[in-house]
C-alpha cells in the first residue's frame, strides 16, 4: 500500500479531530541531545517539531508516563506553536486520549500497544506505528508478535520507503505461512502498511558562505577542487564501509586534471576507537591523493560547515541497519547533488535529476542462511550480523568511480542537480508536506475503526494472554485469596509509627510503591476512627475501593490493622 501526497490529501472539511492522533511520548524516542544521537531519535525529534509546527489540530495530545516528559512537550509547543494547548494522558488511562481516534507510536512493533488497548476493546482507538531500523532481532520478533497480538485491520505501520515496505511484507508473509501450516487456518487480517517518508525542516539547512570558506580553508581546497561530504554515524559495521569509497576516490583522482583535487569530509561520531582507526588509517593508506577531514556530528557548527562547504553529498550505504536515510534529505535541502548507493530509502529520495545511485548487489538467500542462524541463535551479536551482511554486499566500484568523475568534472551538472535536489526536498520531504499525509492516514484509520462492527472484541486487563494479572497467574501459590468484602478491621494499638515503617521499608528506593503514602495514611486513620469495612473506609476518605483493598492487605501484612470478624 503505497500512498502518495495526492492519495492522502485530507478531504475538504475533514474534521481536525478525526485527523488528529495522540502521540506516544517517551524522551528516549525524541531527544538525541541528552539521550544520544542515533537515527531513531533524530527522526523522532524532527517529526515532533514538524507535527507541532504543521499539524491542523484543535489540540495536541500525548500519552506519557511522567509529568517531566509532558513538560518537555509543553516547552516544544510554546517555542513552535504558541497558543496551542497540550493535553497529557497517563499510560494507565489510555482511553482518555478521546476524542482522538488514533495513537501514534514511533516504532514498528505496535503489539505492546495493542495489548494495552485490549482492556478497552480492540476498536477503542486505532494504533499507528513507524519503521526505523528493521534488522534487529527485537524488531523481527516484534513483527511476529504483531501477527499474534490483537492488532486490527484499522491499525497501521508506516513504512518509510518502498524498499522497507517490501522487506516488512516479506517477513509478514513468512509469518503468515507459518500460521497456516502450524494452526491449519488462515492468519488474521493484516494492519495497513502504507508508505510515507520521513521529513526534514528544509529551512534549517540553508548554506552559509562564511562556513563554506572555513571548511575549504581547513581542507586547503582550491577553487576547482571538489568536496564530497557525508553526515552519518561513523561505524563501518552499522552504517557504511568507507573502504570502497576510498578506493573509488583514489582511482578517480588519478584521472582528474592536475588543478582539480578531490576531498572527502565525514561529519559524524565514532562509536569506538576501532571505528575511528578504520576510517582514519584507511583514508591515509588507500586514498593518499585525496583530501580527508573528520568533523564532529554532535556539533551544529560542524554540520553547518559540512553542508555549506560541500559540493556533493555522499551517502554510500551498504548496511541493513539503514532503512531510509535522513541525511541525504539534509544535503538536498542545502542544494547539494547526491551520490548515493542504490539502497533502501535512497531509491525513493535520489531521483535521476538530483544525483546518482550506484548499483548495489547482495548474495541470494540460500548463501546467507548461516548469518541468519548465527544471529538468531545468539552466536553473533547485532554488530557482527550487520558487519557480515555488509561484507557480502557489493557496490559497483567501476560505476562509483565513473559517477565521481561525472560530478567532479562538471560544475554545471552539480549546479543543476543541486537546484533540483533543493526543489525536491522542499516539495516532497519537508514536514509541511509529510504531516498532512500522516494526518490523512489517521483519518482513514479512524473511519475504519468506526466501521469495525463485529470485528472488534475486548480482553479484560486481568486476563491478557501475554501478561495476566499476577493474582490470576499465580493464584495457586497462596493459601487463599483475600476477600475484603467479607471482613471487618480494627487498628492495632501497638503498631509501630507508619512513617517509621515506610522509611525502613523504603519503597522509593525502587521508585515504585503500591499506593501513595498519603493514601496509606488516610486508610489507616479511617480504620482508627472506626471505619471497619472497605466500603466504610472508601466512603469516609473518598478513595476507590480497589485502592483501599491494596492498602488494607499491606496494613495487614505489617500488623497495622487486624481482622475483627466476618461482615454479614
Amino acid at each position: 500500500m503505497a500512498l502518495g501526497p495526492d492519495a492522502l490529501a485530507l478531504d475538504e472539511g475533514e474534521s481536525m479531530t478525526a485527523a488528529n492522533a495522540a502521540i506516544f511520548y517517551a524522551s528516549d524516542g525524541y531527544r538525541p541531545g541528552d539521550k544520544g544521537i542515533n537515527g531513531r531519535r533524530v527522526a523522532g525529534e524532527s517529526f515532533l517539531k514538524g507535527y507541532v509546527r504543521h499539524a491542523e489540530v484543535d489540540e495536541f495530545v500525548i500519552l506519557t508516563k511522567s509529568n517531566p516528559e509532558a513538560a518537555e512537550v509543553r516547552e516544544l509547543i510554546a517555542q513552535n506553536r504558541p497558543g496551542k494547548g497540550l493535553r497529557a494522558v497517563g499510560l494507565l488511562r489510555p482511553g482518555q486520549i478521546a476524542p482522538c481516534e488514533v495513537l501514534y507510536y514511533p516504532a514498528a512493533n505496535i503489539a505492546p500497544e495493542s495489548w494495552r488497548r485490549a482492556d478497552s476493546g480492540t476498536n477503542a482507538w486505532a494504533i499507528c506505528g513507524l519503521t526505523h531500523t528493521t534488522s534487529t532481532q527485537g524488531i523481527m520478533n516484534g513483527l511476529f508478535d504483531l501477527r499474534m497480538a490483537p492488532v486490527m485491520a484499522w491499525d497501521a505501520v508506516i513504512c518509510t520507503s518502498n524498499a522497507v515496505q517490501k522487506s516488512v511484507l516479506t517477513q509478514i508473509e513468512l509469518i503468515d505461512n507459518h500460521i497456516r501450516h502450524r494452526f491449519r487456518t488462515e492468519p488474521p487480517v493484516r494492519p495497513l502498511f502504507p508508505v510515507i517518508p520521513l521529513g526534514v525542516h528544509t529551512e534549517d539547512f540553508g548554506r552559509d558562505e562564511a562556513a563554506r570558506a572555513a571548511l575549504r580553508a581547513r581542507l586547503g581546497a582550491g577553487e576547482k577542487d571538489v568536496v564530497f561530504v557525508t553526515i552519518a554515524r561513523l561505524t563501518p559495521h552499522e552504517k557504511f564501509d568507507p573502504v570502497p569509497i576510498y578506493l573509488s576516490m583514489q582511482a578517480a583522482a588519478k584521472e582528474l586534471p592536475p588543478d582539480v583535487k578531490l576531498h572527502v569530509v565525514f561529519c559524524g561520531q565514532f562509536k569506538h576507537d576501532y571505528a575511528r582507526k578504520v576510517f582514519a588509517e584507511g583514508a591515509a593508506k588507500l586514498m593518499p591523493d585525496v583530501g580527508y577531514l573528520e568533523l564532529d556530528g554532535g556539533s551544529a557548527a560542524d554540520r553547518k560547515m559540512t553542508l555549506s562547504g560541500g559540493d556533493v553529498f555522499l551517502f554510500m550505504i551498504d548496511n541493513i541497519q539503514e532503512t531510509f536515510g535522513l541525511a541525504p534529505l539534509e544535503g538536498m535541502a542545502a542544494g547539494l547533488p547526491v551520490l548515493g548507493s542504490d539502497w533502501d530509502g535512497l531509491k525513493d529520495t535520489i531521483s535521476p535529476d538530483v544525483g546518482f545511485r550506484v548499483t548495489s548487489r547482495m548474495l541470494s538467500p540460500h548463501h546467507m542462511v548461516n548469518e541468519s542462524l548465527r544471529f538468531q541463535g545468539g552466536i553473533d551479536d547485532y554488530t557482527q550480523y550487520c558487519a557480515a551482511v555488509s561484507a557480502m554486499t557489493e557496490l559497483d566500484m567501476g560505476e562509483m568511480k565513473a559517477r565521481i568523475l561525472d560530478l567532479a568534472l562538471n560544475p554545471d551538472l552539480r549546479a543543476r542537480m543541486g537546484r533540483a535536489a533543493q526543489a525536491r526536498a522542499r516539495s516532497l520531504y519537508d514536514w509541511r508536506a509529510v504531516i498532512p499525509q500522516m494526518q490523512a492516514l489517521w483519518a482513514e484509520q479512524g473511519a475504519m475503526r468506526r466501521a469495525a462492527g463485529d470485528a472488534a472484541y475486548r480482553i479484560r486487563g486481568y486476563g491478557l494472554p501475554i501478561g495476566p494479572s499476577p493474582s490470576l497467574l499465580f493464584g495457586s501459590y497462596p493459601t487463599a485469596p483475600l476477600e475484603t468484602g467479607k471482613e471487618r478491621y480494627v487498628a492495632n494499638p501497638d503498631a509501630r509509627p507508619l512513617a517509621e515503617v515506610l522509611a525502613v521499608r523504603n519503597y522509593q528506593g525502587l521508585n515504585r510503591i503500591f499506593a501513595e503514602p498519603a493514601q496509606i495514611a488516610a486508610v489507616l486513620e479511617a480504620v482508627k476512627a472506626g471505619s471497619e469495612t472497605v466500603e466504610a473506609v472508601s466512603g469516609a476518605i473518598k478513595l476507590a475501593p480497589i485502592v483501599v483493598d491494596r492498602v488494607v492487605i499491606w496494613l495487614l501484612k505489617y500488623d497495622f490493622i487486624r481482622r475483627k470478624g466476618s461482615a454479614d
